[in-house]
């Protein structure tokens, strides 16, 4: 099974394109969607935020107060990276879960929708990168009519993230979505072609030979490092 990383800056239009993936029976395995799942009441991740940043940040019925933690956490590095060691694990644990499930199923491809897939490192277990693009004025000004925000304060948001262009660099395949809806249908059909190809037959036999599937993803680990080493020599990525 071929497993495709998605992601993109915000206001690019990652999720239009996850959207229009699941429309064309593709599987999605959300990271936004799993992020609020492993918080909910009786997990273990609620637990281990109530021991840290107290009771204060439910609210009445129990649940997250998401944003009371993220006042608490905006302008704490340490509190921030707390939170983040707390619920990043959790995450990864069911999107692998989550993954598990789709080749059980004997699905063909899946596609991880992830914000910070590169940022976290997540893409080196990609078998493919799909970066969703369209041009900082696009994204700025997308970004101001979506969120009714001033310049000042969309730009602010944007330059705390990486530059979209930084992450089209570890991309296998690039979506433009700087035009219109139809446009971006029409790549995102293409994209779902070249994503089939590359499945290729090789995914029955990874459902009916695991051990075919374990040879695959080592060679997929090993040709992102090889790729994450050509990258840091043109170019040293903090963070990653």
């Amino acid at each position: 099974m071929l497993v495709v990383g998605l992601t993109g800056g915000i206001a690019t239009g990652k999720s239009t394109v996850s959207n229009l993936l699941k429309s064309r029976q593709i599987p999605v395995i959300d990271a936004d969607v799993l992020a609020r799942e492993v918080v909910q009441p009786g997990t273990k991740g609620l637990t281990q935020i109530i021991a840290y940043f107290g009771s204060e940040v439910l609210f009445p019925d129990g649940t997250l107060d998401r944003k009371k933690l993220g006042t608490i956490i905006f302008n704490n590095e340490v509190k921030r990276k707390k939170l983040n060691s707390i619920v990043h694990p959790a995450v990864r644990r069911a999107i692998l879960w989550n993954v598990f499930w789709c080749w059980l199923r004997g699905e063909k491809l899946c596609v991880v929708d992830v914000p910070l897939l590169i940022e976290g490192g997540l893409w080196k277990w990609m078998g493919k990168v799909v970066v969703v693009y369209c041009s900082a004025d696009i994204q700025l000004q997308r970004l101001m009519t979506r969120d009714n925000s001033s310049r000042e304060d969309a730009s602010a948001r944007l330059n705390s993230q990486l530059p979209i262009t930084q992450k089209v660099e570890y991309a296998d395949i690039v979506l433009d979505n700087s035009g219109t809806l139809q446009d971006l249908e029409q790549q995102v059909h293409s994209c779902i072609v070249k994503l089939e190809r590359t499945a290729g037959w090789s995914w029955k036999l990874s459902w009916l030979f695991p051990p075919f599937a374990l040879v695959s993803m080592l060679w997929t680990l090993g040709w992102r490092f090889a790729k994450r080493s050509r990258q840091r020599s043109r170019r040293p990525f903090e963070g990653i």
